[in-house]
Order: C-alpha cells, then sequence, then structure tokens
C-alpha cells in the first residue's frame, strides 16, 4: 500500500521541524500519528502539558517555531522538479529494516535517482571510513566496493571526502550500484569537491537524505545520518578509522542492529587504523576483499575461496617420494644406503623413487652418490625453511 497523502505532506512538513533521529518527535509521531502531529504544533493555542510527556518545553517551542514556516508542498514540488521523490512508511519502496531503528526512524526519505530504494538495501554492503585516509585506504574501499558490484551487491556510502568518495568510484568504476546517504538535503551537494561525483549517483544510483532540500550538513547531522547507513544494509565495512571516527559510529549502530560489522586490518603504526583494529578486538569480523565481506552477508555457501600459498613443484610429489627427498643432505652427496635409512626405506624402493626425483630434476646423481640438484629453485635451503 502507499501511504496516504495526508501523512505524506505531515511528514514532509515535519522533516523541516524536527531532527533527524529525535526520539521525542519518534514518541510523539507514534502516539499522534503524522497529521496529529502537525496539527498540534501548528494550533494556535499550544499543546497542553501533557501532550508531550518527557519532553521539555523548549524543545517543543523549537518544534513550534519551525511548524510556522514549514512549506512541505514547496519541498515536495521543488524534490519532483529533480526528478525526485519523498518516501515514507507505508510506500512500496520504503525499507522496512528501517524499522529497527524505533523511535528515530526517518520520517521519510527524500531520493534522487531512477532505481528502487527498497529493492537495492535488501542486497547492500556499507563501506565507510576516515575522511583523511591513507593511499591505502583509498585503495582498498575502491577494490572492495568495485568486487562488490561486481557480484551484484549495492555499495552504500556517505559521499565525503576519503573512503566514502573511494568506494562511491569504485562501484561506479564497476558499472555497479552504489547509494549516497546525505547528512543534508538532495539538492545541495556536500562537500562541494564532490559535487559531480553525487551528480553522477543520482543520475546512475540513489542519493538519499532524512533531510529537506536545501538543508545544510552540521556536525550532529553527520552522526546521526550514520544511523540510516548502520540500518539500510545487510553489513558495515570500515576500511579506516581513528579512535573518535565517525565510521565507529556506524559500525556500533549496525553491531546494536544485528548487522553484520566488519573491519578492514591495517598497519598497527597507523593512527588511522587504530578505531578499526579496537572493533576487531570485539564485535567486529576481519575482512580482506569482496569475497570475504560477501561469505558474511549473503546467502549459505557463499564463501570465500580458501587461502594459500603458491604451490610448489615439491608439494605434488607423493608422500614416499617426498620423505626420499628429505633424506638428501641440503650440501653434500648421500650414498643410497645412508639415504634409505634416513627415509625408512628399504634400498630398492628408495633407488626408484631417487631415478622419480631424478626424471623431476629435483636430484642428480654423483658418481654412485646422490645429491641435490640446484637447478629447480628448491635447492637446500628451500627444503630446509631458509630464504
Amino acid at each position: 500500500m502507499t501511504a496516504p497523502p495526508g501523512d505524506r505532506l505531515a511528514r514532509a512538513a515535519l522533516s523541516r521541524i524536527v531532527e533527524p533521529g529525535d526520539e521525542h518527535a519518534g514518541r510523539a509521531l507514534r502516539r499522534h500519528g503524522p497529521a496529529g502531529l502537525l496539527g498540534l504544533l501548528r494550533a494556535p493555542e499550544g499543546a497542553g502539558p501533557d501532550t508531550f510527556p518527557g519532553t521539555g518545553p523548549r524543545r517543543v517551542e523549537g518544534w513550534r517555531h519551525r511548524a510556522r514556516t514549514a512549506e512541505p508542498e514547496r519541498d515536495l514540488d521543488h524534490v519532483g522538479r529533480l526528478g525526485g521523490r519523498f518516501l515514507v512508511p507505508g510506500d512500496p519502496e520504503w525499507p522496512r529494516q528501517l524499522d529497527d531503528l524505533d523511535d528515530t526512524r526517518p520520517l521519510g526519505l527524500w531520493v534522487r535517482g531512477p532505481a528502487d530504494l527498497r529493492g537495492w538495501a535488501l542486497r547492500s554492503v556499507a563501506v565507510v571510513g576516515a575522511r583523511a585516509c591513507t593511499p591505502y585506504g583509498a585503495h582498498t574501499a575502491a577494490a572492495l566496493a568495485a568486487g562488490l558490484a561486481e557480484r551484484g551487491w549495492v555499495v552504500v556510502s556517505g559521499a565525503a571526502f576519503g573512503v566514502d568518495g573511494a568506494a562511491h568510484r569504485g562501484a561506479l568504476g564497476s558499472g555497479g550500484a552504489t547509494v549516497a546517504v546525505l547528512a543534508c538535503g538532495v539538492d545541495v551537494p556536500y562537500p562541494r569537491g564532490h559535487a559531480g561525483l553525487i551528480g553522477r549517483i543520482a543520475e546512475q544510483g540513489l542519493v538519499v537524505g532524512e533531510l529537506p532540500p536545501g538543508a545544510h550538513p552540521t556536525r550532529g547531522r553527520f552522526v546521526l545520518r550514520n544511523r540510516v547507513i548502520a540500518a539500510l544494509t545487510r553489513g558495515t565495512v570500515v576500511v579506516e578509522a581513528a579512535y573518535r571516527s565517525g565510521s565507529l559510529v556506524t559500525a556500533r549502530v549496525a553491531a546494536r542492529l544485528g548487522r553484520h560489522t566488519m573491519g578492514v586490518p591495517g598497519p598497527v603504526t597507523s593512527g588511522l587504523s587504530a578505531g578499526v583494529h579496537e572493533l576487531l578486538r570485539g564485535e567486529a569480523t576481519l575482512v580482506t576483499d569482496a569475497a570475504e565481506v560477501v561469505e558474511l552477508v549473503g546467502a549459505v555457501g557463499q564463501l570465500a575461496p580458501p587461502r594459500r600459498g603458491p604451490v610448489l613443484p615439491r608439494d605434488l610429489l607423493a608422500p614416499g617420494t617426498a620423505r626420499v627427498l628429505e633424506a638428501l643432505p641440503g650440501r653434500s652427496p648421500a650414498a643410497l644406503s645412508e639415504i634409505a635409512v634416513r627415509a625408512g626405506a628399504h634400498p630398492d624402493h628408495t633407488l626408484a623413487k631417487l631415478y622419480e626425483l631424478h626424471s623431476l630434476g629435483f636430484v642428480e646423481r654423483c658418481g654412485d652418490d646422490w645429491q641435490l640438484t640446484n637447478t629447480r629453485g628448491e635447492g637446500s635451503n628451500t627444503r630446509h625453511g631458509g630464504t
């Protein structure tokens, strides 16, 4: 079902009246409904002391003051002329996982872009991190996002400088889907240096925000925006973050909501990885690439490939043959009888294995004795763990 027109208009007005994530407003909304709450705030006589229990009069007076100037019809018309829309609970496109935020759930979402937000959010991962990231962080974020996009996952981030921008570009560069969640109006490109990137996301992906058109970001709005990123997605990956990074807020909200929380490790000497490492010591899972992320957030059986070093020719030898090879001294020839004793095998069996090893280039004959060959790059030092 689509939300009633009166609810949409009221929620559009309330998005200009109350700050994102205001629990007091959320409780009032649950008690009175969108139209009822807006009517109370616009009533000339005001509201009684029991109308908003637990909410201070100064906060209510701020709501009432802003309610006098809210013009939701103008805001809806403006975003419509940009090709956007205003989504509210009850709309088919509304991502129901946002309801997990309870009283801090967004009043609605202003959206620009051609895709269906609900459908995209069901298969999405947040990639977030430091604004002043290192080249390692930018490269890792872009590679992660590209890998996720190639696997059909939507990359969600905040369009900020650093890791966020790298993640969006990585997804777009792979022809994938990405969503930018802003801490301002969807018609306000912030940061201004990302105006081109945000415009490209609005054309190919989705630009989303709680705040009405023309609203500008503040420090508090950035922090509150992060709860939407966490709730909207199946999991959050933090690439680089210092101890006080807002990205850690996103990860901790994700963990509190039961979403997967992941971190990419970095140098232990880097302050920009210190916050990630703290997460990894707690509730987060270490990941290094898109396959490992999908193993956590994807369907059962979508396992990352096993990790191992390169396969050497000696790894392919049968156990008996490998034992004979190990029995040869590292630096000098040895007699057949000595090799057989050290291998714990009959001399005839040992001789057969030595000829097998000779044909493979591991050993060579030296008169009546045998020695390791130096032509395979697997000499005595390699065999005994040297370099």
